[in-house]
Formats: C-alpha cells, sequence, structure tokens
C-alpha cells in the first residue's frame, strides 16, 4: 500500500495551438489551400518535394498571423526568418519542415480570459510562428475496405499554419477549453481561419504538469506531457483532467514524477494514452532556410494591418454589458461572430432599443437562419428592417409573437416592416376609442361576465379579453386588457 498522500496540487497548463489559415494558396507555393477534395489532388512539384523546386513565400498567409499576434497583444518581429525543421516522416515529402525557430513573427503577447466567476486571467502568449503543415496519414481505406497499412493523403501538407504557444497559465480543463473557444472566436472574427475543428483547421495541445504537495508539506513536480491533437472543445476538458489525475495517481501508487512524453486521447475509455518520449529542440536539427529572404515588417504595413483589425470579441462582448445592458450569455453570442455584432451593432444606430433588438436577433432572426439553413447575414434582413421591427413592438403597433412571421417574410428587397406588417394584418390596434366600442360590444352582448367578475371572479377578465381579441383582430391586447380592468372594476 502507498504511503504517499496528496494533499493539495497545482496544475499548470500551457498550450500549443495549431491554426490552418484561410488563404487561398499554400504557404510556400500556388497549390490550392482547402478542405476536402480527392486525395492528392491539391499538390504540385513544392508539396511533392520534388528535386530543384523553390518555395515562394504567401504574402497573405504572413498578414493573417500578424493580424491574429496583433489581436493576441504580441509583440510583432520587424525581423524574421524562416527555418528548415528536420526529420522523416511519410506525411512530409521533403523529410523537412518549413518553420520559424529562434526569430518567431509574433512575442510576448497577453490574452484576457474571462472565467465562469466573471473574473479575469491573464494568459501568457509565448509565441506565434509560421509554418508549413503536413499531409494526413490514413489508417483506415477509403470505402471501407480493409488494408494493412497506412496510406498517405498530401491535401494538408503546405497548408499555412500558425502555431500559437502560451505559458503554463491555464489550470483547469475548463480554463483550457475556455480559452480555446476565445481563440477560436479571435481567428473567426479576424477572418484568418475558419476554425472548424472537425474539418482540423484549429488543433489544440495542451502541455500539462503538476505540483503536488504531500502530507509533509514536501513539493513533487511531475513531468510535462504533451496531449496531441485534440479537435473539440469537450475533448480539450476532459482529457486535461485526465492527464492531471493520471500524473497524480502514478505519484500515489509509484512515486514516479514521469518522463518528458506526448500522448493521445481515447474516446472508448475516456482516458490519455502514452504515445512517445519527447524529443529535444535539436533532434530537429533546425537551420536557416537558404532558398528563403527573411521578412522584413516595416511601420506602414504594421500600422495598415492594425487599422483592419477592429474591436475585438471580448471588448465588444463588455460594452455590450456595460453600455447596453445586455446579459452576458446573450452579450457573448451576439459578440462572438463579427458579422452577428456589426449587424446588431448597426440596428442599434439605427434607433432600436439594446434589449429588444438582441431579443430579437437571438431568438427570433436565428431561429429563422437555423430553420432554413443559412447564415443570418444571407437570410436579406437588413438591420433598418430589424430596428425598425424592434421600435412597432416598443411602440405598440405590433406584438412581440408577431415578430416571426413579420421578419419570416422579409427578404433582401424588404425595406418597409410597417407595410409588410399591415399586409400580413399584423399591425395591433391601440386607437382607445375603437377599443372601448370593442369591450362595450362584447359586454353588451355577456352581461354575465360583469356580474361574474364583479362578484370577485377573476376568470371573468380573461373571458371577456379572449372574447373581445377574437371578434376584432388586431387590437393591442396590452390596452385591451387594462380598458376591460377599468370598465369591470367595481363601482363602475
Amino acid at each position: 500500500m502507498s504511503s504517499r498522500v496528496c494533499k493539495s496540487f497545482r496544475v499548470l497548463v500551457g498550450m500549443e495551438i495549431h491554426v490552418q489559415l484561410d488563404t487561398q494558396s499554400k504557404m510556400f507555393t500556388g497549390a490550392a489551400n482547402g478542405f476536402g477534395g480527392e486525395p492528392n489532388t491539391q499538390v504540385d512539384e513544392q508539396v511533392l518535394g520534388l528535386p530543384g523546386v523553390l518555395p515562394v513565400m504567401n504574402r497573405k498567409a504572413v498578414e493573417y498571423a500578424i493580424k491574429a499576434g496583433l489581436a493576441l497583444g504580441c509583440k510583432i518581429a520587424r525581423h524574421t526568418k524562416w527555418d528548415r525543421k528536420s526529420y522523416y516522416y511519410p506525411d512530409l515529402p521533403k523529410n523537412y519542415q518549413i518553420s520559424q525557430y529562434d526569430l518567431p513573427l509574433c512575442n510576448e503577447g497577453s490574452f484576457p480570459l474571462t472565467l465562469e466567476d466573471g473574473s479575469i486571467k491573464t494568459v501568457r502568449i509565448r509565441r506565434a510562428h509560421l509554418e508549413e503543415d503536413a499531409g494526413k496519414l490514413l489508417h483506415d481505406a477509403p470505402g471501407g475496405y480493409r488494408i494493412d497499412y497506412s496510406i498517405v493523403d498530401l491535401n494538408r501538407a503546405g497548408t499555412p499554419l500558425l502555431e500559437i504557444v502560451t505559458e503554463p497559465d491555464l489550470s483547469s480543463g475548463r480554463e483550457v477549453a475556455a480559452f480555446g473557444q476565445e481563440l477560436q472566436k479571435i481567428v473567426q472574427f479576424l477572418g484568418v481561419s475558419r476554425g472548424q475543428m472537425q474539418m482540423g483547421q484549429m488543433r489544440f495541445e495542451p502541455n500539462i504538469n503538476v505540483h503536488i504537495t504531500d502530507d509533509q508539506g514536501q513539493i513533487f513536480k511531475t513531468a510535462i506531457t504533451e496531449i496531441k491533437n485534440l479537435n473539440s472543445f469537450s475533448v480539450l476538458e476532459r482529457a486535461t483532467d485526465s492527464e492531471v489525475r493520471r500524473q497524480i495517481r502514478l505519484w500515489e501508487e509509484t512515486g514516479s514524477l514521469g518522463r518528458k512524453s506526448t500522448y493521445g486521447w481515447d474516446e472508448a475509455t475516456g482516458s490519455t494514452v502514452h504515445q512517445r518520449d519527447k524529443e529535444d529542440a535539436n533532434d530537429y536539427r533546425y537551420f536557416p532556410d537558404p532558398d528563403l529572404p527573411p521578412v522584413e515588417v516595416d511601420d506602414a504595413w504594421l500600422l495598415e494591418l492594425n487599422s483592419q483589425i477592429g474591436e475585438l470579441p471580448v471588448a465588444r462582448r463588455q460594452r455590450y454589458i456595460d453600455a447596453m445592458g445586455l446579459a452576458p450569455a446573450d452579450a457573448g453570442i451576439l459578440a462572438g461572430e463579427r458579422a452577428i455584432g456589426d449587424f446588431f451593432d448597426e440596428s442599434v444606430r439605427l434607433g432600436a432599443n439594446p434589449r429588444r433588438a438582441a431579443n430579437l436577433l437571438i431568438n427570433v432572426v436565428a431561429q429563422i437562419a437555423n430553420r432554413r439553413q443559412v447564415q443570418i447575414p444571407a437570410l436579406g434582413i437588413a438591420p433598418a428592417v430589424l430596428s425598425q421591427v424592434a421600435k412597432m413592438i416598443d411602440q405598440n403597433q405590433l406584438a412581440p409573437s408577431s415578430a416571426l412571421p413579420l421578419l419570416d417574410s422579409v427578404d433582401a428587397q424588404s425595406s418597409d416592416a410597417e407595410a409588410i406588417a399591415s399586409k400580413l394584418g399584423l399591425l395591433q390596434v391601440s386607437d382607445r376609442s375603437a377599443i372601448d366600442a370593442a369591450i362595450d360590444a362584447v359586454i353588451a352582448q355577456n352581461p354575465k361576465a360583469l356580474q361574474d367578475y364583479k362578484a370577485g371572479r377573476q376568470s371573468a377578465l380573461g373571458a371577456v379579453v379572449g372574447m373581445v381579441m377574437k371578434q376584432t383582430k388586431g387590437l393591442n391586447p396590452k390596452m385591451v386588457q387594462e380598458q376591460i380592468r377599468r370598465k369591470l372594476s367595481p363601482g363602475d
């Protein structure tokens, strides 16, 4: 029986995140860059590593990387270079990867992460550098055929890849997943990556170790392990927590602090599994790439890229909460996608009440988009129309329940929500004399309702409201109820 007792522990997690940049061509060649396609069709001589070919740098990929670095609060190197990272593997035909070693494009950044309790944790960004992606090994043949070997698809090889490395500032699986989600929002907001994890466009690799304090107050630090290629936020959280438990259990049972190594995730068992021990940097035999010139970033270029970034999701979400009074959950939804946030801001600028506009956008417009299986910008509903609908509801011209059929009838050619509502018979009558006349007519036909209400039967009020609304379409239900209550109150 083990005599080791973990009295307390501190978790340290640093992240390595690989983000595929959404350029039309690959990092060092004009071959098409995109997800899918028949295996080995998005390749050329450079991707295949044929003799005599030379790389040509993709300027757009460099710009995307700089914009991501600026959004993460990084310093941008004014001078950087390319390096060859040498290793042999079937998915890397050249036997080296063009990357950046000692002079990364971006470094020394920081990102404010909002935790569940509302506090802010600063996650330091160690570096963010550009490189080319490798191909992909397939261990199951397409079509369900059984094979006894792996096959290689090089469509992904050469894709521009931004590798972001953080300091070990995260301390739980939940924090790791939250950081991953915020980073996804940033790259999508900037338009530098689609960030679709199921397509491999974002891959997360947490580096985890634990500082264990025993019952004597002595501290034991486990070896850092890296979990490779996690591609969902749920798996990211569960794998991190599982690895923490594994390291503590290993120490308690054997006293071992482990070795620096890489692990994978086994979904079937819900646990991390050992893959191999870690290489050191010198195992890759880095040296400057002789075929590529260095990258020089001047003030004008940096200023131009910085001007394209705009308000980031974290700042936008906080503005929605502080200045517009939105609930944090609603603010997060609206700030999470640039096009949606821009749509919302324009609706408010045109006079919509922020809370009303947010409710319509999140609960009505999003419902229409989901049913039609399109994104909200593709619906053809203009911010001006949403603003008009919001104002109509606040002015009692339109019942909140009528917003869905009204907005469902709007298209790109529609600009007058009131005209559409009138055509559909959705406009509410708020004229007091018309409402009083309708109430008087119903009471005259149903004198018992008046007697029942005066006798204290509250259900009579609802019955009269229902009869009035049924007999006279389009009346403002709130005003109908108020006027009936006044007319039926004892003493009248």
